[in-house]
């Protein structure tokens, strides 16, 4: 009875909680996540018969999609879909589980995040974690050395969600990757060209594209007395750049990972920079950085990057940044990262000193799009080490819808969730077959079309569905219009009415809907 007792005093305070947060009108995702700890405590309690509930949420981490939101996805889809065929790619799937071996050492310290499946006495199977290690095995499996493919799927994390920005355990990934043996920066400015595209098409507000190279990063690392055994695990830290304030970044380089605070400081002191072409041909004659022939390669390539992007018209949005360092362990040379910025781009402003990204003068609302060159990947995979040169880029699907719902709820925009043409309805009774002829009719010849599945709706009740639907046409029978050969079109947003003759009637209907 204690542990009773004890269950409905914290039911109280949760329901406490939850009638707060509704009153301060708080997120609509704060309210969800309250309210599923509370049904949780009401399940515990059990039914007044003592039988146990089952608790209706979703798992931590995942959402359902309603009619309103699947449509804004299509429509994201689609804009992404286009893009990817417009620069010739075509598409692959691959399994959503993956032998665990396949994955493992092949995401650095994010390598935690995997979800392991629970062992069945068979193989030893994970979740895939991305769309790009199942591509390189998918590629080393089949011996394929060249194609452009793009794939839209599900991957899983077992990440700490935010879901109000966008941060899911479960959530799509829209992949596009030049897999080949090319000349230098040719496929890589493509990529770079393709976000530019999708971020100016789906006009989410300003962005900028953040590029560096792993290159620069590691001869940086050696310049600045980084050990070779701490490169990755460096590189991890300066990723968190983005997430939190130099100084912690700093502390973490320093505490955690052991380095020495001389060395930090020359790192904090190339970390602050950002710039473009010309960033690229200072370094090349810093005093420091010219000595590593890695970072000399990859100061090279921006730099002829840079000459590709301005042909593509885009660099008034792609900035060269030296805090960019992406933690995945497979990357090999360029790497980049696009964002979204609240008040505008962000100025580029070359610093000189101070701490790295002094510079920023807008917020940046997270990144929406990441990705870069991993050349090695594939080889790891082949039994005889054949490598395959790729560059890649993932779009942040979730992210970008989390963007595009406010969106549609701040302007109250009403979103169509189907895309039926035509509502047929009568006018009169018993006149349900003659519906169903004409619906057939109009099917038959592709148009999509609607009925109600009642023998003798009244025609206001029809009007009201096709008004709150979106349906802008109906196609009215009765008594007269079957006698006369006709149908009766009405134009939903106008109400006016024209009678069509029966064999028009679907050239009429594509006429006015196209």
């Amino acid at each position: 009875m204690d542990d009773k007792a004890q269950i409905q005093e914290a039911i109280k305070s949760q329901g406490e909680v939850v009638r707060k947060l509704k009153a301060e009108k708080a997120s609509k995702d704060q309210i969800d996540e309250e309210v599923a700890k509370l049904l949780e405590l009401k399940a515990k309690l059990g039914g007044d018969d003592g039988k146990h509930q089952f608790v209706l949420k979703t798992p931590k981490g995942t959402r359902d999609y309603n009619p309103k939101q699947m449509a804004i996805r299509e429509k994201v889809f689609s804009t992404i879909i286009h893009c990817f065929k417009r620069h010739g790619a075509e598409t692959i799937d691959t399994p959503v589980f993956e032998l665990k071996e396949t994955l493992t050492g092949k995401y650095g310290e994010d390598s935690k995040l995997i979800y392991d499946l629970k062992d069945q006495g068979g193989e030893l199977l994970s979740l895939r974690y991305d769309l790009t290690v199942p591509f390189a095995r998918y590629l080393a499996m089949n011996k394929i050395t060249n194609i452009k493919r793009y794939h839209i799927a599900k991957v899983y994390r077992r990440d700490n969600p935010a879901m109000t920005r966008g941060r899911y355990r479960e959530f799509y990934q829209c992949d596009f990757d030049i897999a080949g043996q090319y000349d230098a920066m040719i496929p890589d400015a493509e990529c770079l060209k393709i976000v530019y595209e999708i971020l100016r098409e789906l006009d989410l507000g300003d962005f900028r594209i953040k590029v560096n190279d792993r290159r620069i990063l590691d001869g940086m690392f050696a310049v600045c007395g980084v050990p070779d055994d701490k490169f990755r695990t460096i590189c991890s830290t300066v990723d968190k750049l983005d997430k939190m304030p130099w100084e912690d970044v700093k502390k973490e380089m320093v505490n955690e990972k052991g380095l020495s605070e001389a060395a930090a400081d020359q790192i904090g002191t190339y970390v602050s920079m950002q710039g473009g072409m010309d960033l690229a041909e200072r370094l090349l004659q810093d005093p420091k950085m010219s000595q590593s022939k890695q970072a000399c390669a990859g100061l090279t390539d921006i730099k002829l990057l840079f000459s590709y992007l301005q042909i593509f018209q885009i660099t008034d949005k792609v900035v060269f940044d030296l805090s960019l360092a992406r933690g995945l362990d497979y990357y090999t040379g360029v790497i980049y990262e696009a964002l979204l910025t609240q008040a505008g781009v962000a100025p580029v402003v070359e610093a000189q000193n101070g701490a790295p990204g002094s510079t920023e003068e807008s917020v940046s609302v997270g990144s929406v799009a990441g990705g870069g060159r991993y050349d090695g990947l594939v080889g790891m995979f082949d039994p005889k080490g054949r490598k395959v040169p790729c560059v890649g880029v993932s779009i942040g699907i979730e992210r970008i819808f989390s963007i595009m719902e406010q969106k549609a709820e701040a302007c109250a925009e009403k979103v169509r969730t189907t895309e039926v043409q035509v509502m047929v309805a009568s006018a009169q009774k018993n006149l349900l077959e003659e519906r169903l002829k004409l619906v057939t009719e109009l099917w038959n010849a592709g148009i999509k079309a609607e009925v109600m599945y009642k023998k003798n709706p009244k025609l206001l009740s029809q009007l009201q569905h096709c008004e709150e639907s979106g349906i802008p046409l109906v196609a009215i029978l009765g008594e007269q219009e079957l006698k006369d050969g006709v149908v009766k079109l009405r134009v939903v947003a106008n109400r006016e009415e024209v009678d069509i003759s029966r064999g028009d009637l679907v050239e009429e209907i594509k006429r006015r809907t196209s």
